[in-house]
C-alpha cells in the first residue's frame, strides 16, 4: 500500500510562492510568535514618570517577567496586536472589543510575589477613564468637581481588567499581612521594612547662606532645583542615602541634612479625599497612615461601619458582589451580613520616590487579577546627555 499518495507526483514541480505571498506568511508569523511571546513570556515597557526614582528612571526601557508570577490568559482576547486599550493616532478608539470576555486565570509560575518585588499592575481604579486627563483617578476628578462636571467635559469610557493603564511600583505588603506608616517610614506586621538604597526622600538642607553649587549637586546625582525654599537659609531636596552621605560632607557649605516631613501624626491633609479610603474621620495622611490590613484569599474579616470604607471597593467591585449599606446595617448581594471572606489576594503597591509618588496611599489594594509581571532587567535607558551606558542590561532589585 503506498504510503506516501499525498506527495507531488515526479514531473509535477512545487509552485513557488510570490514575494507578497512569502511576505504575508513571514509577517503573519512574526505577529502571531511576538504576541504570543510578549502574552505568556516577556514583554518590553518603558518608566515615564519618576515615581521610582532613583531605582528606576525616566525613559528607562524594561523587559518584564510574565512567567516570574504566571502568566496571565488574556481576559480581553478580541484585540488589535501590538496594541494596549486605544489605537494608534486616535484619541477615543478602542483597540479591542469586550465581545468575547474571559474569567481571571493564571498558569503556574515560578514564584509568588514577595516582599518588595517590583511589579507591573492594571490601575486598580482605571475602570472608569476620563480620557482627556487619562493621567488622573475618574474617582478622584469626580471627588474634587463632581460627577456631572466630570462627564460634561470629558470622553468617558470604561476598560475591562487587562485593558486598564499600567503601573509599576514596588510591593510592601502581601496579602494577609498588616502595614503602617509612622513618620514617612513603613512597618509592615510591626516590623519596619527595608528601604530600597536607591530611593528618593525629601530632606531639609541648611546651608550657612549661599544656594549650593548647581554643577556640584549636578555631580552628585541631585536635582539642581530644590523642592521648596522654606526660608532661613532652608532648602528642601528630594534624596537619596548616597546623595544625604555627600551632602553632609560638604561642610561648611552644608550646615545639616535632616528627614522633612509634611504632615505629623493626627494631621488631616488638605485635601482629605485624597487618601485612601477617603474617610475624613480617620485623620491619616501620606506620611502617616494605618493599621491597615491587606485581604488574603479565604480568610474572613468582621465588617462594621469602622472598617467597610477599607474593603468596600474589594467587595463590590473587584470580587463582584452587590455591596448595600442601609440605616448602618450592610447588604452583601441582598442579605445582611456582618462578615465576609475574600476571594483573591491583595498587595500594598509604593514607589520607591516616596514623596512623589501616586500610589496605594490613594487608592488602596491592588488584587491579584490586575498583576501582570515582575520587572526584571533594563534593556535600554537614555536621558538629556544621551544613552546611560551604565545602566544598560542592569538587574532590577
Amino acid at each position: 500500500m503506498n504510503l506516501a499518495f499525498w506527495r507531488k507526483k515526479d514531473g509535477q514541480p512545487k509552485k513557488k510562492k510570490s514575494p507578497l505571498r512569502e511576505w504575508i506568511d513571514a509577517a503573519v508569523f512574526a505577529i502571531i510568535a511576538a504576541t504570543l511571546i510578549r502574552t505568556f513570556i516577556f514583554e518590553a515597557y518603558t518608566i515615564p514618570t519618576p515615581s521610582m526614582e532613583k531605582t528606576l528612571l525616566v525613559n528607562d526601557f524594561l523587559f518584564v517577567s510574565k512567567i516570574s508570577y504566571g502568566p496571565r490568559v488574556p481576559m480581553t482576547p478580541l484585540s488589535v496586536p501590538f496594541t494596549h486599550h486605544t489605537l494608534p493616532f486616535t484619541k477615543y478608539s478602542k483597540a479591542y472589543s469586550e465581545a468575547v470576555q474571559w474569567k481571571y486565570r493564571r498558569w503556574w509560575g515560578f514564584t509568588d510575589i514577595k516582599r518588595n518585588d517590583v511589579v507591573v499592575f492594571n490601575f486598580p481604579e482605571g475602570d472608569t477613564v476620563a480620557l482627556e486627563q487619562q493621567d488622573r483617578s475618574y474617582y478622584a476628578l469626580v471627588r474634587q468637581s463632581g460627577r456631572d462636571y466630570v462627564w460634561a467635559n470629558n470622553h468617558v469610557t470604561s476598560r475591562p481588567v487587562d485593558k486598564r493603564e499600567n503601573y509599576i511600583k514596588r510591593c510592601l505588603a502581601i496579602a494577609g499581612d498588616t502595614l503602617k506608616i509612622v513618620n514617612g517610614e513603613v512597618f509592615i506586621n510591626g516590623q519596619p521594612a527595608p528601604v530600597p538604597p536607591h530611593s528618593e526622600h525629601f530632606y531639609n538642607v541648611t546651608t550657612s547662606g549661599d544656594p549650593l553649587n548647581a554643577s556640584r549637586l549636578e555631580e552628585l546625582g541631585i536635582d539642581a532645583e530644590p523642592i521648596e525654599i522654606t526660608g532661613n537659609n532652608t532648602y528642601i531636596y528630594n534624596l537619596t542615602k548616597d546623595n544625604v552621605t555627600a551632602l553632609r560632607g560638604l561642610k561648611p557649605a552644608v550646615q545639616g541634612v535632616t528627614p522633612y516631613f509634611r504632615y505629623s501624626p493626627g494631621v488631616t491633609e488638605p485635601n482629605p479625599d485624597a487618601v485612601f479610603p477617603q474617610d475624613t474621620s480617620l485623620h491619616w495622611n501620606l506620611d502617616n497612615f494605618g493599621p491597615l490590613y491587606v485581604p488574603k484569599e479565604g480568610e474572613t474579616v468582621k465588617l462594621d461601619s469602622s472598617n467597610i470604607a477599607f474593603y468596600r471597593r474589594v467587595i463590590g467591585v473587584y470580587e463582584g458582589n452587590k455591596l448595600e449599606e442601609k440605616e448602618g446595617k450592610i447588604f452583601i448581594n441582598g442579605k445582611q451580613s456582618d462578615m465576609y471572606t475574600f476571594k483573591l489576594n491583595y498587595y500594598w503597591m509604593m514607589g520607591d520616590n516616596r514623596n512623589n509618588s501616586l500610589d496605594s496611599r490613594y487608592w488602596g489594594f491592588v488584587p491579584e487579577d490586575h498583576v501582570v509581571g515582575k520587572a526584571w532587567i533594563i534593556w535600554m535607558s537614555y536621558g538629556k546627555d544621551g544613552i546611560r551606558w551604565s545602566r544598560l542590561f542592569r538587574g532590577i532589585h
